[in-house]
């Protein structure tokens, strides 16, 4: 769709043609009717285009030149074919955008006709395509004396042809006066930031200040870098100098100082041509230097390192600012972490050696607790509440234990700044952040329950082992030495930088080793986390743990284990039947049990500190069952402890908390274990109202056949899978049943089970 201004200008074109009785309406018609369109008129403006010479030489050869297709018999003059190519152009570019046509965009479609004399004239005045694009785009202006040289008529030939056979291209819609592009844009003023008040006040980090203003003090390479873990607060050092410097805080030298955040972002957006990025990035450092009192800041400045390049052998942002670091001719701030530091500048020296590194760790709680203190009034005043110092520590302290993909002060700020903002919307009327909002802050982060954190967490922990015992039957000695070590931890008394707990589980199969596990899991509200050590039977697979290495498929994915704890890292761990691993394994658990961590391939620190280690293992279990008949809890534990010693290396089994054997079951304990598949039965049939009723004999049948020292309780479960869920499945399947059901299964013969199926006065039997 056009617009009104285009319409016009067309039907102006049109009558130049008709006027002077000529056939057709060319390409010079409509430039010329162009210089009176105010969007088109504008553009040529902006690229230094003198538009009263310009319209002589379009006069001068519409009047001369175009004689040939002169007729006295002409009413209206048609338009020329390279006429309608220019609008039909135009139109296809912009109707996929719905959007209106006018002059400016007619204006940039004439330059496709490259033969014409319009396309001619406007080279004559040394305006290109890419001159009308950037004005139009971006409102940069041609500067005077920009002639166009002879790769960039290439350039803009070769652009123009791509966006001819690209249908996504768009033109400009619209044209938007702008101002000519301000330097400053491209740069963030700190100290102005600090004039309105919008920068926190630097707590502490007097070390790092201190050596920041000698470096700045330096005749040559005087470019301080900031290398840290994200969130330590590099970025706030620098933010923090900037405050000092408006404080008159700093030492003479620096008073007169203005400290300029370069925005990369800005920089680079709507660059779409060759030169654009050097452009700008050389007019910011061209204004940063005509002062000796600038100083640019860079954050994270491991991103101008291929910023701005398109090919191989295109200048980078980095190699821009060499020459100027070098040589003093600008001050520089960089701040990157040790991660980037490692891949970006270890790997260009040229580019380093500019620079003077500054570590910046990690806070300890004690300097972490003066940061918030001195920064809390600014979250105070944000969310019109208060916050008591215990609060403060409690954050720093939970916020350390739980919290460990992230490092102080940021997510202890996290933490307050999060309590704040829910208090502040769901409990206005206390206006006070205590204890309790924090604890309540850190479960909602960390998704794991509020008795896990708080006190009741001791509770948890006392309580226990009578918790699991109502659970797993018979083993509560392996029960009592897992808690113990668990009590410990929970008491704030072990390594603060290892699991919380290594255990090796031994004993027969079938008793209970995997579910104790999955019930301490459930125990303590932590997720399980289950691995099938025979899946890692061959030395490439523990890859899969850790990640694959560079070159294989995956290897950008992360390891399985590496990845759960990452995504989980409150939960319970379990190398099911480690024994069937490659011995490779163990030389990766050793850093685990050792330090609480293990780093994957793509070189990320996962930390296990808030995880349970549980292996088991059945290794011995044939000494422990050898010569024995029927029931029995008496083990040969000597020949069992000798098993482990000869598989397990010393140095693996001196890292373990605890080896926990498991006892065979014996008679009444199997019985118990009967009677919950039974419970578990009756709770799934009253879904669906039926009552069942199972008597003692059938009770000891399904222990004397079910039982076994080799497969322990395992064949249980499919004992009453086999005797008693499939009848009952039968019966209910060949029966529409809609009232309530009694089941009641009795011994026949002391070898067959014999139903009653009950419903009102039917009675059904089967054997």
């Amino acid at each position: 769709m056009l617009s009104d201004n285009l319409e016009k200008t067309i039907k102006r074109a049109v009558c130049y043609a008709t006027d002077r009785q000529q056939q057709y309406v060319t390409l010079e018609h409509l430039l010329l009717a162009l210089i009176e369109d105010k969007e088109a008129l504008d553009v040529l403006k902006a690229c230094n285009v003198d538009i009263k010479n310009l319209r002589i030489s379009l006069i001068k050869y519409i009047d001369e030149e175009l004689k040939s297709i002169t007729s006295a018999t002409v009413q209206e003059a048609e338009p020329s074919a390279s006429f309608q190519r220019v609008l039909q152009r135009t139109t296809g570019h912009i109707y996929s955008s719905n959007k209106k046509i006018n002059g400016a965009n007619v204006l940039v479609s004439i330059f496709s006709e490259r033969e014409s004399h319009a396309v001619y004239f406007l080279q004559k005045q040394d305006m290109s395509r890419l001159d009308a694009l950037n004005f139009i785009s971006h409102g940069i202006q041609k500067e005077d004396g920009n002639k166009m040289t002879k790769d960039d008529e290439f350039d803009d030939l070769e652009s123009q042809r791509q966006d001819e056979t690209n249908s996504d291209f768009v033109y400009p819609n619209t044209y938007q006066s702008k101002e000519k592009t301000n330097k400053n844009e491209f740069i963030i003023n700190l100290i102005d930031k600090a004039k309105d008040k919008k920068i926190d006040k630097l707590i502490g980090r007097n070390e790092e200040i201190e050596r920041t203003i000698q470096i700045l003090s330096r005749r040559l390479k005087n470019n301080p870098l900031y290398v840290g873990d994200p969130g330590v607060g590099k970025t706030a050092i620098v933010e923090g100098l900037a405050l000092k410097i408006f404080n008159n805080e700093v030492p003479k030298f620096l008073r007169q100082s203005v400290i300029h955040q370069l925005d990369l972002g800005a920089l680079i957006a709507g660059t779409k041509y060759r030169g654009d990025f050097e452009d700008r990035l050389k007019k910011v450092i061209k204004n940063i230097s005509s002062s000796k009192n600038n100083i640019l800041f860079i954050d994270e400045i491991h991103t101008i390192v291929g910023a701005g390049a398109t090919t191989g052998g295109s200048m980078d942002a980095s190699n821009i600012l060499k020459p100027v670091l070098s040589n003093g001719q600008i001050k520089c701030i960089g701040s990157t972490t040790y991660k980037e530091f490692r891949n970006y500048f270890d790997k260009d020296k040229a580019f380093s050696r500019r620079f003077q590194k500054i570590d910046v760790a990690e806070p300890s709680t004690s300097e972490c607790f003066e940061i918030l203190k001195g920064i809390k009034k600014y979250y105070e005043n944000f969310h019109k509440l208060k916050y008591t110092d215990d609060a403060l520590k409690l954050a720093i302290d939970l916020s350390n234990r739980y919290i460990t993909q992230k490092k102080l002060p940021d997510k202890a700020i996290d933490v307050i700044d999060e309590a704040g903002a829910y208090k502040k919307t769901f409990d206005n009327k206390n206006k006070i952040i205590n204890d309790s909002d924090i604890i309540n802050t850190i479960s909602r982060i960390i998704k794991i329950p509020l008795k896990s954190i708080n006190n009741q967490s001791n509770l948890v922990a006392k309580n226990l082992g009578n918790k699991i015992k109502k659970l797993i039957y018979g083993q509560d000695k392996a029960i009592d030495d897992l808690t113990r070590a668990i009590k410990v931890s929970q008491a704030g008394l072990s390594e603060p930088d290892k699991p919380i707990g290594c255990f090796l589980f031994t004993g027969p199969t079938g008793v209970g080793k995997t579910e104790l596990a999955k019930q301490l899991s459930n125990s303590l509200e932590s997720k399980f986390i289950r691995l099938d050590m025979s899946e890692y039977s061959e030395k490439h697979s523990i890859a899969r743990l850790i990640g694959s290495p560079p070159g294989y498929v995956g290897f950008d994915q992360g390891g399985l284990l590496t990845e759960a704890v990452d995504q989980s890292p409150h939960s319970v761990v379990l190398f099911d039947e480690i024994e069937k691993a490659h011995h490779d394994l163990f030389n990766i658990l050793l850093q685990v049990m050792d330090y609480g961590k293990l780093t994957d391939n793509n070189g990320k620190s996962v930390n296990f500190k808030n995880t349970i280690l549980i292996l088991t293992t059945n290794i011995g279990a044939e000494n422990l069952t050898k010569g024995k008949l029927g029931f029995g809890t008496n083990i040969n534990k000597q020949d069992n402890e000798e098993e482990i010693k000869f598989f397990f290396k010393p140095e693996f089994r001196n890292r373990l908390d605890s080896i926990i054997t498991f006892n065979s079951l014996n008679f009444q304990t199997v019985e118990k274990i009967v009677n919950k598949f039974i419970k578990q039965l009756e709770v799934r049939l009253k879904q669906k109202n039926i009552s069942i009723k199972i008597s003692k004999d059938v009770i000891n049948f399904l222990v004397k056949n079910g039982y076994s020292e080799v497969y322990g309780a395992r064949p249980l479960s499919r004992l009453i899978q086999l005797k008693i869920k499939e009848p009952i499945a039968d019966f209910l399947l060949s029966n529409n049943l809609k009232s309530k059901i009694l089941i009641k299964i009795n011994l026949k013969n002391k070898s067959r089970l014999k139903f009653n199926f009950i419903s009102g006065k039917v009675r059904e039997e089967i054997i």
